[in-house]
């Protein structure tokens, strides 16, 4: 059997949304692509995520024409998506017929292969995502969010990774998105899954920590077939470990990559054009390309740390970080150990900053931890603490079966809500997802296509220019 090591490169999604609140534009995509198709990577993450917020929301871009310009830019690479299971793109659970168009529609405009996770690993809230990849033909990526705590052990991944498979994960990821997994850790897991598993193993992991190379290093060692790297420019920190760097590493070895490293510099260069630009424009800062041992210690992701640092900034605290620091992994605990990936990374940090600034833990609650405690996103992996539920939720009752199956069909009622916003199938799904967002970029890209200013509708959601 081959031990080619393969390689699934972030610069277009992860490395961006890591390090420069994912502000990267598609003008600053396309010229490079015909490069990028040419190197060989098994995949190129390019959608998904934030990205598909940040395009509406910052950068009046519609993420789906982004897709489909990139597929037709490379149309020998798979790309590739990140998908929040029942979540998708947002950070509430969507409804089914919801899930199986988003999968559907993201399949047909050019995705190749979806990579699915839930920020708490419930099963229940994969099922109907995997569902739909497998039934719409795409590449069905299944992730183990990985996270570190007395209930998260090997044992427990390994068991997680075999019924996922059964599930229908085509492949399995190891998404290690605080850079928690440390390179013996990684062997040992790697070897555990592949003794269980018979289906591709990709590693996923950051370098915030400084052990990212390492852990890839030991991973592949013990068989791993897949990694994300991210091109130098935007590598490393919070992002992913450099591609360049680990291809050399590997070059001549039994895992050559066998891409090219004159090429991938090539590219590299053109990259560090965009990385100046997103740094004059204020979104990549020096901060998030440093070793932060911190994350070993308090696990909070890189993007979680600068939601923090955000949030004690605007209200005047910002002295208080270490404080919020020292009380995330408690409020962590209480909650039943969820891992912290999106969306319970900003649960677990913002509740951390209330009992941090109020002075009185849980004296206020957001109402996200109160969806947390009470069910509404799944099965949190241990009993949280019954004095904290007392006094978030009171004698609220717990939901245990899947929060979906409490949800009427969605789509109809957003296509007659869009009014005359609605262009296509598309533009439903992404109103679905972020309602008052959408309006605003629907609207604007009414501005520009008729040269009018559409601002207000009546209460028919007929269009008035203004």
């Amino acid at each position: 059997m081959s031990k080619k090591v393969k390689i699934t490169e972030t610069i277009l999604r992860d490395a961006h949304q890591s390090q420069a609140a994912t502000r990267m534009k598609l003008s600053e995509m396309l010229p490079i692509a015909e490069k990028l198709d040419k190197v060989g990577y098994f995949s190129l993450e390019c959608w998904g995520g934030a990205t598909f917020d940040s395009c509406i929301r910052f950068l009046n871009e519609d993420p789906w024409e982004r897709l489909r310009a990139l597929k037709e830019a490379m149309p020998n690479t798979k790309l590739q998506m990140l998908l929040r299971g029942q979540n998708l793109l947002g950070y509430k659970n969507y409804a089914d017929d919801v899930v199986d168009l988003f999968v559907a529609r993201a399949i047909k405009n050019g995705i190749d292969v979806v990579r699915i996770f839930d920020a708490l690993n419930d099963p229940r809230n994969l099922e109907r995502s995997i569902k739909a990849v497998n039934k719409n033909k795409g590449i069905c990526e299944v992730a183990l969010s990985y996270t570190t705590s007395p209930v998260h052990n090997e044992e427990y991944f390994v068991n997680l990774a075999v019924k996922l498979k059964g599930m229908g994960a085509d492949i399995l990821c190891i998404k290690d998105m605080a850079n928690l997994l440390l390179p013996y850790d990684a062997y040992s897991l790697v070897k555990s899954i592949k003794s269980r598993v018979d289906i591709p193993i990709h590693l996923h992991t950051h370098n915030t920590s400084g052990t990212g190379d390492m852990t890839y290093l030991k991973a592949i060692e013990a068989g791993v077939d897949i990694v994300d790297t991210a091109l130098s420019p935007l590598a490393n920190g919070t992002s992913q470990p450099t591609t360049e760097s680990l291809v050399a590493t590997l070059k001549g070895t039994e895992y050559d990559t066998g891409l090219d490293l004159k090429l991938l510099s090539e590219i590299a260069a053109y990259f560090q054009n965009v990385a100046k630009r997103l740094k004059d424009d204020g979104f990549l800062s020096e901060k998030v390309l440093k070793v932060d041992v911190n994350a070993l210690i308090y696990q909070v992701p890189g993007g979680m740390l600068s939601n923090l640092i955000n949030q004690l900034k605007e209200q005047g605290k910002s002295d208080k970080l270490q404080d919020v620091l020292l009380e995330v992994p408690n409020v962590r605990r209480d909650f039943g150990y969820p891992p912290l990936v999106t969306p319970t990374s900003q649960i677990v940090g913002t509740q951390a900053v209330l009992n941090v600034i109020v002075g009185e833990r849980y004296k206020m609650v957001t109402k996200e931890s109160k969806g947390l405690l009470r069910g509404e996103y799944g099965q949190l992996p241990a009993t949280p603490d019954p004095d904290v539920v007392k006094k978030c939720i009171g004698d609220d009752q717990i939901i245990t079966s899947r929060m979906a199956d409490f949800l009427e069909p969605e789509f109809e009622k957003s296509k007659a809500e869009m009014g005359a916003y609605y262009r296509s199938v598309e533009d439903v799904l992404t109103y679905a997802m972020f309602p008052a967002v959408a309006t605003k970029f629907f609207q604007w890209r009414e501005s520009r296509d008729t040269g009018l200013d559409y601002n207000l509708m009546d209460s028919k959601n007929k269009i008035h220019p203004v």
